[in-house]
Parts: structure tokens; C-alpha cells; sequence
């Protein structure tokens, strides 16, 4: 259906904005309007105009936003911009059909809110992307949840990861895993998601609103940030407990109690805090959590993930190699790929790529070393770096979920012992990893991880299992096909990444409880039902609303 609501402080292209008494419109997105590297606003409006008129839309007095911007650097002497544009038109009708315009539907949460009573407030546990819109959803709505994050806050955490970076003294509760924000908040903070969800816009708006720059609402490859991203969830927390929400950190769960296949308290850190219901929205590192679940016996089913290694290049190589004579251009941002390659039976594919980037240690576990990748919203470090992975079969690690966690950690131990027991990262050149030797000491391409300079040499085709080191060895190869340098020798592996995705579900049902219980939640990665932070926040929404339809909004105790 058409849009017919005034929007708002509506930012134009001429950076005019509509008052909300000006005369209501018809809104129309106006879709592949290609241009060149160096076009200007007013070709972005002719653009438009002529879409709109090839429509039969008659443009006259009609106002455009920018609505999506992605590079089309399919030729390399010939990059284009594609853009669409929203575009407010007096014209009701389109009376040509086209392909490239389209009515634009208002996104909104369609909320119903039940009759049952809660008796005491809802609980969360976890403040990650799932947990903190959760979190939201239901303070804005009266609910007032109580949070529970067994990690710190941004701040303490932050200090806690530079501590483990300066002294190599892990905390194990407030890490790059564990703590406010979840895993992403020390990420790019990557906003791509391949669920195709409307609430995505949603998502994009509610982060925009809270901090984060104007560009994620129409970058194509939207990202907050790791620096803007901290002070985007502590805006969200500060708005959460405004509305009478609370937010407990350093209160790890360490048990549930069940009467009746209810939960009716949890256990947190020396605390019992009665609840009408639990949202478990844990994340993927909660292996102390799964377990104590699994014990309980809730349905915990293993399900495939991924490991592999992180890969660096100079951000400046793979400018190159994607754009030509473009790379450095104004309107492009630093280079970024998604590849992926079959092996047999076996994905190979880069995750996570972080342009201007470094490697980061993230482990949660004494006597593991785990690696991630992190940029800042500039995006300005020397080098690029991608987690490159292969998929891991259930029946790899004999189909439990207790095979799964202890498939990861065997991983993260060895890493561990190959890089000197002190949490020094175990490092290969690729030209020494595809060729099975070791010695080659990075020169022109150092290594990031803790600052640069915290590595050990190693072969890692000794770490990893013959199945995954082979994958990776033909993956790598493909990917050189397709992006020229990619697998050039002096580009650094280090390893081990294996927080990709959760390594088991929390089975859920159609209202989103927990098979067996009548008020516990699984939600977002950790339960297994995401794979980054919109696809997690559209979880952590979906799950509220569903607690919404079921309990009325009357004050808790």
C-alpha cells in the first residue's frame, strides 16, 4: 500500500526539512538510478524525475532522499554508483508500470498485548544485540525487564580488553565475548544481513536514533563501528532503564529455578531474582550456560557451524585489486569482499571481513586463544582482515551438543599451546601454510592481533584437521582467481576462529518458548536463531512482541 503519513524531519538532498503541517504526500521509492563516481545531487534528482515520468508520475514539486548507495565495481575502469532515492510526489497514480518504482509501505512493530497478568517482571539474560532490543521493545512498552550480563559495562570492559591485551591477563566474565553489547560491540559492527525482514529498516533507524551515523540507513553495507558502536549501547541502556527497565552487569546466571516446567527465579552471581518468564538470549560463548541447560534437560540439539583462520592483507592491496585507478576516490569506502567457495562437501567462505581492521583476541576461556576481527567507523587502519572459514557437519564432532562445544575448545587449546601458553597468536604466512612449512617472518604486512608484535610462528595445517586445512588451501586458491592477490604469500593466517555462529540450538516452538517450558524464551545467536547483530536485535524484537501478545502491560513487582 502507498504511504499517506507526513514523516517527520525528513532530510532532503537540498537540506530543506518537512515540517509536520506541510501538505501530506504520496512516497514512492525510485529504484537503479545509475551514476557516475563524481555525480552531484541534482543528477541524483534527474535521475529520479526521469524514472518517476517514464512511470507516469508527475514529479513537479516533488522532494527525494537518498535511500540505498551501493558500488557496482563489477567493470573496474567503469565503477558505478547505484542509488534509489525516496521521493514524496502530489502524483497519486503510476500509471506506466515499472520495475524500478514501487509504493513505500510504512515499517512499523504490529503490536498486540495480551490479557495473562505477570506476576513479577519479565528477566534477560544477556545484553547483547538480542537482549538489549528485547530489552526495549518491552520498557517502551511498560514491561519494565529486568537485564541480567554477566560481563561489564562498556567502559570496565573496555579496560578489561585492554588489560588482556597489555598483560595477557584474561578475564573470564568481561571479554570481547561477555559484557554490554555482546560480541559485536567489539566488531566492525556490521549491519548486512541476508534475512529479508522489513523490521531491517527498523533495526537501522532504532541504531541511528541511539548514535550511529546518518550513513547506515542507505549504505548498502551499513556499519557502526567498534568506537560509535559503545556509545550506541549505552544510549540504548540509558534509555531502557529511563522507561523502569533495570540492568545488572557483572550478574552471570548460574541457574534457573524450575517448578513445573516454569521458571519462577534465576540465580545470578549470589542473587535470586523472582520472574514470570526468562528470555535467554545468551550468546554464542555461553558454554558454562548451555550446559547447565543440557543438564536440565532442555532440547540443546547440536547444529553445523564453522572454523578457520583470520587472514590479513594491506587495506591498500585490496582497494586495488577491486577498484583499479578508482581505489582512494572519495565516494568509495575501503574495499570489502564476501567470497565463498565449495570443497567437496565442505563451504569455504570469508567472514566478517573488517576494511582498515585488526585482528583481536577473543577469547573467553583461560588456556584458549580465539581470534575476531574489529574496525573503527573510520575504517583508517593499514590493513584488511577476513575470517576465512569451513563448515563443520554435525557428524564431525559425533552429533551432540556437548561434542560440538568440546570441538571448538580442543581448537582454542591447541592455538593456545602453539602460541606459548601466554595468549601470543599462533601466525603463518600464506605462502608458508599453503606450502607446509614454516619460518617466514611478516615484513611487509604485519600482524595487528594485541597491538602487533604478540605472535608465534607455527605451521597451522598442525592445528587445524586435515579437512579443514585442505578446504582452506583450495578456498584460498579460488579466492586468488577472483580477487588477483588474494592469496598472495606474504599475506599473514592466524588462528583459531571459532565464535562463527552458535554450535548448538535451544529448540524452540512456533510461540517461541523452549520445548517442554511455559515461559523460557530462547532468543537470538546464542539460541542459535541468528547470525549477527540486525538478525539477532529482529530476534530480541520478535521475541518481545511475542511475550507482548501473551501478558498485559500492568505493573509488575
Amino acid at each position: 500500500m502507498r504511504s499517506a503519513t507526513t514523516v517527520c524531519s525528513l532530510r532532503y538532498l537540498n537540506g530543506e526539512y518537512m515540517s509536520e503541517k506541510k501538505e501530506v504526500f504520496d512516497t514512492w521509492i525510485v529504484n537503479n538510478i545509475n551514476l557516475s563516481l563524481d555525480y552531484d545531487e541534482e543528477e541524483l534528482v534527474r535521475g529520479a524525475k526521469k524514472k518517476l515520468s517514464d512511470a507516469g508520475i508527475d514529479a513537479a514539486g516533488a522532494t527525494f532522499k537518498l535511500r540505498r548507495r551501493s558500488v557496482d565495481a563489477r567493470k573496474r575502469d567503469s565503477i558505478k554508483l547505484v542509488c534509489s532515492v525516496i521521493a514524496k510526489t502530489k502524483e497519486t497514480k503510476m500509471t506506466k508500470k515499472s520495475a524500478d518504482i514501487s509504493a513505500l509501505e510504512n515499517v512499523s512493530l504490529d503490536i498486540e498485548y495480551g490479557k495473562k497478568a505477570l506476576e513479577k517482571r519479565p528477566v534477560i539474560v544477556g545484553m547483547g544485540p538480542a537482549g538489549m532490543f528485547c530489552a526495549l521493545i518491552l520498557a517502551e512498552n511498560g514491561y519494565a525487564p529486568i537485564v541480567l550480563e554477566r560481563g561489564e559495562g562498556v567502559d570496565d570492559r573496555a579496560a578489561a580488553f585492554e588489560r588482556f591485551c597489555r598483560d595477557g591477563v584474561l578475564d573470564p566474565e568481561s571479554n570481547i565475548q561477555f559484557g554490554a553489547g555482546g560480541a559485536g560491540t567489539f566488531s566492525d559492527g556490521k549491519l548486512v544481513t541476508r534475512i529479508n525482514d522489513e523490521k531491517c529498516s527498523y533495526v537501522l533507524e532504532r541504531f541511528h536514533e541511539f548514535g550511529a551515523h546518518e550513513e547506515i540507513l542507505y549504505d548498502a553495507k551499513p556499519h557502526i563501528g567498534s568506537d560509535v558502536l559503545r556509545d550506541v549501547v549505552k544510549n540504548l541502556e540509558s534509555r531502557i532503564i529511563s522507561l523502569g527497565g533495570e540492568v545488572h552487569y557483572r550478574h552471570r546466571v548460574d541457574d534457573i529455578r524450575i517448578v513445573e516446567k516454569r521458571a519462577v527465579s534465576v540465580l545470578a552471581s549470589g542473587n535470586e531474582i523472582d520472574c514470570s518468564l526468562v528470555v535467554l538470549a545468551i550468546g554464542h560463548s555461553a558454554r558454562d550456560t548451555y550446559q547447565k541447560l543440557i543438564e536440565k534437560d532442555m532440547f540443546v540439539e547440536p547444529k553445523p557451524f564453522s572454523v578457520g583462520l583470520r587472514i590479513e592483507h594491506l587495506q591498500s592491496d585490496i582497494d586495488r585489486a577491486l577498484y583499479g585507478s578508482y581505489a582512494g576516490h572519495p565516494r568509495l569506502k575501503r574495499g570489502e569482499y564476501a567470497l565463498s567457495y565449495r570443497a567437496g562437501d565442505r563451504g569455504v567462505y570469508t567472514f566478517c571481513m573488517c576494511p582498515g581492521g585488526e585482528v583481536v583476541a577473543a577469547a573467553s576461556e583461560a588456556g584458549g586463544v580465539v581470534v575476531n576481527g574489529m574496525s573503527s567507523y573510520a575504517r583508517d587502519g593499514k590493513n584488511a582482515n577476513s575470517a576465512v572459514c569451513v563448515s563443520v557437519k554435525t557428524e564431525d564432532y559425533g552429533n551432540t551438543p556437548q561434542g560440538a562445544i568440546e570441538y571448538q575448545r580442543q581448537l582454542e587449546r591447541a592455538a593456545y599451546t602453539a602460541g606459548g601458553k601466554n595468549y601470543n597468536v599462533p601466525l603463518q604466512t600464506l605462502g608458508d601454510f599453503m606450502e607446509g612449512r614454516v619460518g617466514s617472518e611478516p615484513k611487509r604486512i604485519t600482524s595487528t592481533y594485541m597491538g602487533g608484535g604478540k605472535y608465534t610462528l607455527c605451521d597451522l595445517n598442525s592445528i587445524l584437521p586435515g579437512y579443514i586445512s585442505g578446504s582452506l588451501k583450495k578456498g584460498l586458491a579460488d579466492f586468488d582467481r577472483k580477487i588477483k592477490g588474494f592469496a598472495i604469500p606474504d599475506a599473514l593466517l592466524s588462528g583459531i576462529e571459532t565464535r562463527t555462529s552458535a554450535p548448538v540450538r535451544i529448540t524452540r516452538n512456533e510461540e517461541r518458548l523452549a520445548l517442554g517450558y511455559e515461559n523460557i524464551y530462547p532468543c537470538g545467536e546464542g539460541a542459535g536463531y541468528a547470525g549477527g547483530i540486525t538478525s539477532a536485535a529482529i530476534d530480541g524484537i520478535n521475541t518481545a512482541l511475542a511475550i507482548m501478545k501473551r501478558y498485559s502491560a500492568q505493573k509488575q513487582n
